[in-house]
């Protein structure tokens, strides 16, 4: 079947099978490998993608069902090739990864909660972020990342200098 879609801001026709899942059509045909397979049961979100601006778990999505749709992958927060997303930043300054095999997931997770909730607690964080996992158990500072992320987009929208 032929689908077509917006990828991180770029039109994509691609002819899939029926059954390729979207982490499969995404790293292996499209070859945007940022999109982590940890699992393959919907269980690690190291797959987290956004659909229509939400967080997803891409390695249980049929490629199918994006036809028409807009997706987002890690490898298009950034605005260009040597900027990075507040987010990212965020878990950059505050040490938020370790290995860097959940990251990925846990930005995605992390923008779509803020895009929510702009000023998320702890609590919040925490509570949002159960549906991926870290190897490494970093919990801590990946909270801590999410909330100066939070904190930055606050402020850039705000248009602060200090961003």
């Amino acid at each position: 079947m032929t689908i077509t879609f917006t990828l991180n801001d770029r039109s994509v026709t691609v002819d899939v099978e029926p059954s390729t899942l979207v982490s499969e059509l995404l790293r292996d045909t499209l070859e945007l490998t940022g999109t982590h397979v940890g699992c393959d049961t919907s269980q690690c979100g190291a797959c987290v993608i956004h659909l229509n601006g939400e967080s997803v778990k891409s390695c249980t999505l049929l490629a199918g069902s994006v036809d028409g749709q807009e997706l987002r992958t890690v490898e298009g927060l950034a605005g260009g090739t040597d900027d990075l997303h507040p987010m990212q930043v965020a878990f950059r300054d505050n040490h938020g990864l370790q290995c860097g095999f959940c990251t990925p997931g846990m930005l995605m997770s992390s923008i779509d909660l803020v895009n929510r909730n702009p000023d998320p607690t702890e609590e919040e964080v925490r509570e949002w972020l159960e549906g991926n996992i870290c190897r490494c158990t970093g919990y801590q500072n990946i909270v801590k990342s999410v909330i100066a992320g939070a904190q930055a987009l606050r402020d850039a929208s705000r248009g602060d200098d200090h961003a």
